[in-house]
């Protein structure tokens, strides 16, 4: 192997690769030096003694919830680019795992993912858009591991509890719980369900909340340590706890970072990529979320390792944590090992190395300050880092290593700032495979014996545009690709295409709101279902809607605007909602819940019947008709002053929409 390095290497040489101070023309970049010149501390990367822990991979997740909701709905080629950026191997992210949520049709933080099953005798495998996500990162790396997992349950399973194992053989049958109690029983039984359908290969994780009490009841059953194949923990800041390690199970970090994707996330990304396996050994790190494909104003706006939120412009954005990512992602694989030999640098930061065992060797080094390095969660203790040179020896099977690519990140100021910049490389053979680098903070250097490795890109997409000021949708489609409408965001229920086979007339092709039952819940969802829909910007605006109420008496639908919150904050959502009930009423209220009543009355409407709501709010005021007419008008509604639109059910109840127009006057 080193015989073929070496000629590979000499081949290479007539390749002349410039570094990034050549290219930048005025920025420092650190000195790559192959001999010890300057006083530092040395760090030997050796195989001698064996090696360490097997590396599982880099993944992110989709969902948890909704997370990708505004992914499906971009123009090609600008969804096809995205992810290349994110699953294409050698290109961007590349990245190993895809962790999906298996929807429940419950609120999961930025909107509620429909269930395979909505009711017991239904199961629709089209719904939603995590099983399109995950054809199309195995289109791109068909190596790459598929992950799936509830954060909510469709209400049937829970048989009037709000609680998934009230029937344990039928929740195996439908699936461990995310960030919940785990069932010891239920974990067997899922094994047992697993195996009897012929899915030996499907291994289990468990239980995707903290170390204990999952690694404590382990220890003291051997069938639950015998069938789960991997503790899962989420945002460990890089620690494990001691019975986990001692279950001799797999470790991984299988919900992390959940950071802004600024530099400040990238940083966290960064230093928690090599420590969760230094301090904690981890062997996979997954990333909340793939990408920021959700309205920004929802919770935890922008937290994707890329930002790809306006299906309607084009636009996207490519963040600094693609590019941390590739550092470990490019040059590594699954199956490879961690040396033994990794650890904490003398001044701040830290290196891992890999080899995947035929000669190959990647080193991974981060310097991620204290300041530019901190997740959203656990709080980081403090650390300093300071400027450093750092001598790596190689020893053992990497010895006679010739030359290693060297690829660069420098996080910070504009002015100094690199993303994944291949440098020079490195020739070993003089210096007796020994080379010092100059650290400064908040940098990343991989260092590789892998050539295969590449900054991908693509022309700039599409500047960024606000939503479309007037947006209509009339559902009319006869074979949908997703189940859901194009840029409603669905907070609580679920919303789908649906074909009227009794109405072959204006309302044949309708949007339906279909779940009848509360789900078993993960957050607070709330009473009432919503989409919301738009430019949280929005202020005064007309919204226009036909509504169809399908619940005799009790049932009721609303349209409405200058809503004011979502996601797993939606139950106490603001705004103004027109409401029309079955049983012959309207209700304007000021809030979703609906304690805040402007005005009501008497309306001419009943079940079973078409209806078209208009709503316009002007400055500090608000009107509505009924078929045209004026129901109410200048009715005063003075908070908030902006907002999404949005259309619903009093309860969870079927009813249909059609003809959705929404006109805002910037």
């Amino acid at each position: 192997m080193a015989e073929h390095l070496l000629q590979a290497s000499r081949q290479r040489q007539v390749k002349v690769m410039t570094a990034a101070a050549g290219s930048a023309g005025q920025a420092a970049v650190p000195l790559l030096l192959c001999a010890l010149l300057a006083p530092g501390s040395a760090y030997v990367l050796d195989d001698s003694d064996g090696l360490g822990r097997e590396f599982d991979g880099i993944g992110a997740i989709s969902g948890g919830g909704a997370t990708s909701r505004l992914l499906v709905n971009y123009p090609e080629p600008y969804r096809s680019q995205i992810l290349d950026y994110l699953f294409k191997p050698n290109f961007g992210a590349s990245l190993h795992i895809l962790k999906v949520e298996i929807g429940g049709d419950g609120q999961t933080t930025d909107g509620t993912e429909p269930s395979h099953m909505h009711y017991a005798l239904d199961e629709n495998y089209f719904r939603g858009y995590e099983w399109w996500l995950m054809k199309e990162a195995k289109k791109r790396n068909p190596k790459i591991t598929l992950m799936g997992l509830p954060w909510s349950f469709p209400g049937w399973l829970g048989k009037g509890f709000n609680w998934p194992y009230v029937n344990l053989q039928l929740t195996a049958y439908y699936v461990i719980w995310n960030e919940r109690a785990f069932d010891i029983n239920y974990i067997k039984v899922l094994r047992r369900m697993l195996n009897y359908q012929g899915l030996q290969q499907v291994k289990i994780i468990a239980s995707d909340n903290l170390w204990e009490p999952i690694s404590a009841s382990m220890l003291l059953d051997s069938e639950l340590l015998r069938v789960i194949d991997v503790i899962g923990a989420h945002y460990p800041g890089t620690r494990t706890v001691k019975d986990a390690r001692l279950t001799e199970k797999k470790l991984w970090s299988s919900e992390d970072f959940s950071t802004l994707n600024s530099d400040v996330g990238a940083g966290c990304w960064g230093r928690i990529l090599n420590q969760n396996y230094i301090n904690g050994y981890m062997t996979a790190t997954i990333a909340w979320n793939l990408v920021a494909s959700y309205y920004e104003q929802l919770p935890y706006g922008r937290c994707g390792l890329m930002t790809a939120q306006e299906p309607w412009s084009g636009h996207y954005v490519v963040e600094a944590p693609i590019w941390i990512s590739a550092h470990t992602t490019q040059f590594t694989q699954p199956g490879w090992y961690y040396l033994k030999t990794v650890g904490h640098l003398e001044k701040g930061g830290s290196y891992v190395a890999l080899t995947d065992g035929l000669g190959n060797l990647t080193i991974i080094v981060e310097t991620m300050s204290h300041k530019h390095s901190m997740c959203i969660r656990p709080l980081l203790p403090y650390f300093n880092v300071s400027r450093q040179f750092a001598t790596f020896s190689l020893k053992g099977s990497f010895s006679e290593i010739p030359e290693l690519q060297v690829w660069y990140t420098k996080l910070g100021k504009p002015s100094e700032r690199f993303l994944f910049k291949q440098l020079d490389s490195l020739w070993l053979l003089d210096s007796g495979g020994s080379f010092t680098l100059e650290l400064q903070e908040d940098e990343l250097f991989t260092l590789t014996t892998l050539t295969t490795g590449s900054k991908g890109s693509y022309l700039l997409p599409p500047k960024s545009q606000p939503f479309p000021c007037v947006y209509k949708d009339d559902f009319n489609v006869d074979y949908p690709f997703f189940s859901e409408a194009p840029n409603f965001a669905d907070q609580t229920g679920v919303f789908e295409y649906f074909m009227n086979i009794e109405d072959p007339g204006e309302h044949r092709f309708t949007l339906r709101q279909v779940l009848n039952q509360r789900p078993i819940t993960w957050a607070a969802d709330a009473f009432n279902t919503i989409s919301i829909i738009g430019d949280y910007k929005w202020s005064n605006l007309t919204i226009k809607c036909d509504v169809y109420l399908e619940t005799p008496e009790k049932g009721g639908v609303f349209i409405a605007g200058r809503v004011n919150k979502g996601g797993i904050l939606i139950r106490s959502a603001r705004g103004v909602f027109f409401w029309i009930f079955a049983n012959g009423t309207y209700r304007v209220t000021g809030d979703l819940a609906g304690w805040i009543i402007y005005t009501s009355g008497h309306a001419d409407v009943t079940a079973k019947k078409w209806y078209t709501l208009t709503l316009t709010i002007n400055g500090g005021f608000s009107s509505g008709t009924l078929n045209g007419k004026p129901l109410w008008k200048n009715v005063s509604v003075n908070f908030p002053k902006n907002g999404w639109a949005a259309i619903g059910t009093h309860s969870f109840e079927f009813a249909q929409f059609d003809n959705f127009r929404v006109e805002a006057i910037h």
